[in-house]
């Protein structure tokens, strides 16, 4: 079954901070902050690297994006929505729709430190800093955390070995998923939209129905 998807909008109230996550063979990093949705404080984490060499972040960051669906979401009222099971934009699916269509080439993360000058942190940091104190509307894509108000998960969700397979009918808690793809959206003014999206080196496309690596899936390019 698919995980419990959406996005949240609102406004960010706490100064992004790095935080590190340990797994079995690397850190993670995530961009920390909270934002006001609806009235209620949200935990937002954002992947920004690895200490892992081998499986580096790919990263989009615009200054200038554009897609009719941000119509949409200026639109809508702040709070959370939430788009589990659907199949078609505002939930985001990189290989199933134009979403990324005219945003140029992946980049390649630097190798995580544990400092705030690499990238795509520092850059990241500065939009982040820049639209809490304008208090801009940031638009955050993942998925729920299963206790509390939150999102996490915010790069692609699908295109994963190993432990992350999709099996029908599982319902654990990380696995591959469609039409699930985490995105942070940041509206600075009309016309100016940012975007960041991201996604690991280990994970490849194009993906089945179940979010999984086909036979011929190679590496994001």
């Amino acid at each position: 079954m698919s995980l419990p998807y959406g996005y949240a909008k609102g406004k960010i109230v706490s100064v992004p901070q790095l935080k590190s996550m340990r797994r079995p063979h690397e850190t993670q990093y995530h961009l920390h902050f909270g934002v006001s949705v609806a009235g209620a404080k949200w935990d937002v984490a954002v992947n920004v690297g690895t200490t892992d060499a081998d499986d580096l972040l790919k990263y989009k960051l615009l200054f200038d994006f554009r897609h009719e669906v941000l119509a949409t979401l200026k639109e809508a009222a702040s709070g959370s929505q939430d788009l589990t099971g659907q199949s078609a934009l505002p939930a985001i699916d990189f290989e199933r729709s134009d979403f990324l269509a005219n945003t140029g080439n992946w980049r390649d993360s630097d190798v995580m430190d544990g400092t705030e000058t690499v990238e795509p942190v520092a850059t990241l940091k500065r939009l982040l800093e820049r639209a809490q104190q304008a208090g801009n509307d940031v638009y955050v894509f993942g998925r729920f955390y299963s206790e509390g108000d939150g999102v996490h998960d915010v790069h692609m969700n699908q295109g994963s070995k190993g432990s992350f397979i999709h099996r029908p009918g599982d319902d654990s808690n990380d696995h591959n998923d469609i039409w699930q793809d985490g995105a942070l959206l940041v509206d600075l003014g009309e016309p100016q939209w940012a975007l960041y999206v991201a996604a690991f080196d280990q994970q490849w496309v194009p993906t089945d129905n179940l979010g999984n690596p086909t036979a011929d899936s190679k590496p994001i390019s």
